[in-house]
């Protein structure tokens, strides 16, 4: 296998899944600055263009990070990382998908509308005024999870997933661009430390 890499978020939740569960797979580094995914030979394999993508065996491209991250769970026997029952599996699903569209979607288009707006304007449409609103409904989302997050070790409770991973790396994405952790935010502050000082995170 081949996992098609480069600079950003998107890319390294899928490392830093790997290097959870000892996974290697090559890497294939795309020039994400340059615009090399969005050059004729990339959107070939990937349609939309994004990065990473992971490219099986048989030549087959899986894209989108959870579906990678799923399908390497799967592939490799299931870890807690996404749950090892049913009701494990539906609340990591849950949660990923609540952290997906109410923080990191508003948090990454916040900062591709504003500071990444020079890199972004020729690849998608952008909605400039509409940054500061988005930046905004992320970080109250994040205000909401840390309300939910008294007693509570991960965002699964006492078990560690791939919805954690995917709110550190964006968290982290965030204080890159502009968009810092609110220190009120106690038990998300925390977390975002227990998850940094992870090998992982390093990924």
């Amino acid at each position: 296998m081949k996992l098609f890499n480069s600079v950003g978020p998107n890319p390294k939740v899928v490392r830093m899944y790997m290097a959870e569960r000892g996974i290697e797979v090559d890497l294939q580094e795309v020039d994400l600055m340059g615009g090399e995914n969005r050059q004729s030979d990339y959107v070939k394999l990937n349609p939309g263009g994004q990065l990473p993508a992971l490219e099986l065996d048989n030549g087959d491209i899986i894209a989108e990070i959870t579906c990678i991250c799923e399908y390497l769970d799967d592939r490799d026997g299931g870890s807690s990382l996404i749950g090892t029952t049913p009701e494990e599996r539906a609340e990591t699903r849950m949660w990923v998908r609540r952290i997906d569209l109410g923080i990191l979607e508003p948090l990454a288009n916040g900062f591709r509308f504003a500071e990444g707006a020079p890199m972004f304007k020729d690849r998608m449409t952008l909605i400039p005024h509409a940054a500061a609103d988005l930046k905004a409904l992320a970080q109250e989302k994040i205000t909401w999870l840390d309300g939910l997050m008294d007693g509570k070790e991960f965002v699964c409770g006492d078990r560690f997933t791939l919805a954690d991973i995917l709110l550190f790396v964006f968290l982290e994405f965030g204080t890159q661009v502009g968009q810092p952790l609110n220190e009120a935010n106690k038990n998300i502050t925390s977390l975002y430390e227990r998850l940094g000082a992870r090998p992982s995170a390093k990924a």
